[in-house]
């Protein structure tokens, strides 16, 4: 079993920053790619960023890439997304996830989720 806790969330103007981090409890930590996923009201979760167990590769949505960076620290057992040019559209409650499976991009690969960390960007 892997807990993971979500931190970060908040309020925020249009054009700023925040991060997100996730604390990992449990299992090996760095034994598991690492993804975070977002849900707005009324839609359905997606793929934001994902990261590989070492910390050698990553992926992200394209709505996102070039604003949004996925890292971690192994040491420390946590993932962080930092998040940058923020819009109103990337309001949403952000989840963080752990998977054991190949694919990066979806959901049905993590195992362990977090609960979840609200994430407002008004304009």
């Amino acid at each position: 079993q892997v807990q993971l806790v979500e931190s970060g969330g908040g309020l925020v103007q249009a054009g700023g920053s925040l991060r997100l981090s996730c604390a990992a409890s449990g299992r090996t930590f760095s034994s598991y790619a690492m993804g975070w996923f977002r849900q707005a009201p009324g839609k359905e979760r997606e793929f934001v960023a994902a990261i590989s167990w070492s910390g050698s590769r990553t992926y992200y949505a394209d709505s996102v890439k070039g604003r949004f960076t996925i890292s971690r620290d192994n040491a420390k057992n946590t993932v962080y997304l930092q998040m940058n040019k923020l819009k109103p559209e990337d309001t949403a409650v952000y989840y963080c996830a752990a998977k054991t499976g190949s694919n990066y991009y979806s959901e049905l690969a993590y195992d362990y989720w977090g609960q979840g960390t609200q994430v407002t960007v008004s304009s």
